[in-house]
């Protein structure tokens, strides 16, 4: 496995040297894409590098052990060094999702239990926000159909990293997991007779990939303009800006009005488009091993229940993973560290058997 890493090395030494290039500099875009690549592969060889240096000097502390107590200590220490380094590095290099480094958009929609649902749609929301607020990530409003009561019918926002930030802490590596339907049990507001209610939430979370990085045929899109609806402030509701967004081949089917022009909306549309075409390819991918659809569901499909939120029993439960805990309220708030890292810890688990197997 060791001997793939080399080629990791030379592409990194590649991409040093794109990066230093003046047309490459010049192009935002693609000066973004190559940055990414750089960051994620900048541990694998630090760790690489580490991984010989350490080597060099075991083999040759070995050489001059003999029965030299000092030297056989220093071939010791030098080993125990090295399997720890073997083993950050065999994590490093196990198979991953190639776009674990990206930024994220994140689609949250309303379903069984009407405007109660809706409600948690927007505690959801909340508590993406919050969390990326923790993080440092910057949150951009996409899209949103909103209720009378403050819910969300559907509402969509971009997850982007601070520049400079480690590629493992991207926003798409670290929510991937977060796709799938999330159950909320509690009096609903509307309730008069206080009996719990038990709502469904569709999350989605996608790449949010370059135009370059997804080709799309002009031809396979159908793109309808109307005149946009709710609160979209003057200008907005009294011209055709609406866009919606037709993928014939695939039938994804994607709306914006949020944005004062059409062509706005119509970049806005396109955008998620191209992240639900990523996350619909990553989900057919996953159907071919059982283990991987549990372990990475992105799908919002009903009969994929993820999490359950009981708020009587301030209890948050992940079914995929085991994972329990009784501080619901604090969850809400942001603070989703402990359930994501149990997420990714069975994510590396099922990576590293993968390794083992091959």
């Amino acid at each position: 496995m060791f001997e793939a890493a080399q080629s990791l090395r030379e592409e990194f030494v590649r991409l040093e040297t794109q990066l230093a290039d003046p047309a490459v500099i010049g192009d935002p875009r693609r000066s973004r894409r190559i940055g990414r690549r750089y960051s994620e592969l900048s541990g694998i060889v630090r760790a690489l590098d580490e991984h010989d240096r350490l080597a060099d000097d075991l083999a040759a502390a070995e050489e001059l052990a003999g029965d030299d107590s000092d030297f056989a200590a220093e071939a010791d220490s030098l080993g125990a060094r090295l399997a720890s380094v073997t083993e950050r590095l065999t994590r490093l290099l196990a198979p991953r999702d190639p776009n674990d480094a990206d930024d994220a958009i994140l689609q949250i929609r309303s379903g069984e239990g009407g405007e109660e649902s809706a409600l948690f749609a927007a505690d959801l929301l909340t508590m993406y926000t919050r969390f990326a607020e923790r993080v440092g990530w910057a949150v951009e409003p996409l899209e949103a159909e909103g209720t009378d009561l403050g819910g969300y019918r559907s509402v969509t926002v971009a997850l982007r990293a601070a520049p400079g930030a480690d590629a493992d802490e991207a926003p798409y590596g670290v929510l991937k997991f977060e796709g799938g339907v999330h159950r909320v049990q509690r009096v609903p507001v509307t309730e008069s007779a206080g009996r719990i209610h038990t709502s469904v939430v569709g999350v989605l979370v996608m790449p949010d990939v370059e135009e370059d990085e997804v080709e799309i045929d002009p031809d396979d899109l159908r793109i309808d303009v109307y005149r946009s609806t709710g609160k979209g402030g003057q200008g907005v509701n009294t011209t055709d800006s609406a866009v919606r967004v037709t993928h014939l081949p695939s039938g994804i089917v994607v709306t914006c009005q949020d944005q004062r022009s059409q062509l706005q909306n119509k970049e806005q549309a396109l955008r998620i488009l191209r992240g639900r075409l990523v996350a619909a390819a990553q989900q057919e991918a996953a159907a071919a091993a059982e283990q991987a659809r549990r372990c990475q569901v992105r799908t919002v499909d009903r009969s994929e229940r993820i999490r359950t939120y009981n708020f009587p029993e301030n209890r948050i439960t992940d079914h995929r993973i085991g994972f329990k805990a009784h501080n619901l309220d604090a969850v809400l708030a942001g603070e989703l560290g402990p359930l994501l890292e149990a997420l990714a810890a069975a994510d590396l688990a099922w990576r590293l058997e993968r390794v083992g197997r091959s």
